[in-house]
């Protein structure tokens, strides 16, 4: 049960680093946002807007009316902003979900136990991970689509593997303290230990869930609405 429990709780970190959300609309373009331009690539095309507005689209200067280039400049506009928000709001969420996991272990196992390792080791590779989502630039961000599929596969392994030491830390640690308490089974103070801990990390993401599901239909919503700006816009160029 406490693995499960473990398994839970983690995969809340992983999910943000993933951005797997249950949502209509799956991207099939990359997005690189730089001072420049705001570049949409891939399956759609290749669109290019520049901070005026001015649009190439497949390689083709456009002429645009006032309503096209309205269009492209509110597009460009919700690009900039919903990118970094999807990706910071994943970010701190991450972090929120570490921070609470390791001082869990830090009260119910000590602050010496090498869960809080494991977990702190865990965190950085998560974080790779979403940096292969969306990228991290110098002068901007770009957002890799076809990277989400091997993120989530990647992120499940690295998850499965700290799970098994997390979880063999915790017996071994907490087996010691049992040991050094004495006064009766100590199997049974490990079980007792191992209860605690459940419960405090169920309790956690008891306290978290809303968050992340309300986090991951707000992502959905301007996943959905950027999709709908790029389609009526190309649709005005075609």
């Amino acid at each position: 049960m406490i693995r499960k429990v473990l398994l839970g709780a983690l995969l809340v970190t992983a999910a943000s680093a993933h951005a797997d959300y249950q949502c209509s609309v799956n991207p099939r373009d990359d997005v690189v946002i730089s001072p420049q331009s705001v570049q949409v690539v891939g399956e759609n095309g290749n669109l290019v807007i520049a901070p005026d507005g001015s649009v190439k689209y497949n390689g083709a200067q456009k002429t645009l009316s006032a309503g096209q280039r309205q269009q492209a400049l509110n597009y460009q506009k919700a690009l900039r902003t919903d990118l970094p928000w999807i990706d910071n709001g994943a970010r701190s969420r991450v972090e929120k979900s570490r921070v609470a996991l390791d001082g869990i272990i830090a009260k119910q196992v000590g602050e010496s136990s090498s869960m809080r390792g494991r977990l702190t080791k865990l965190d950085a590779q998560l974080k790779d991970q979403m940096n292969r989502i969306i990228e991290h630039r110098q002068d901007g961000l770009t957002f890799h689509y076809k990277a989400i599929d091997r993120v989530r596969a990647d992120g499940q392994q690295l998850v499965n593997q700290a799970l098994g030491g997390i979880l063999q830390d915790s017996i071994n640690e907490m087996g010691a303290q049992a040991v050094l308490k004495g006064g009766g089974n100590p199997l049974q103070g490990v079980l007792g230990s191992l209860g605690g801990l459940q419960t405090a990390i169920q309790n956690e993401w008891n306290n978290q869930q809303a968050d992340f599901e309300q986090f991951g239909h707000e992502v959905c919503n301007r996943v959905v609405s950027l999709e709908n700006q790029r389609k009526g816009l190309v649709g005005t160029l075609k």
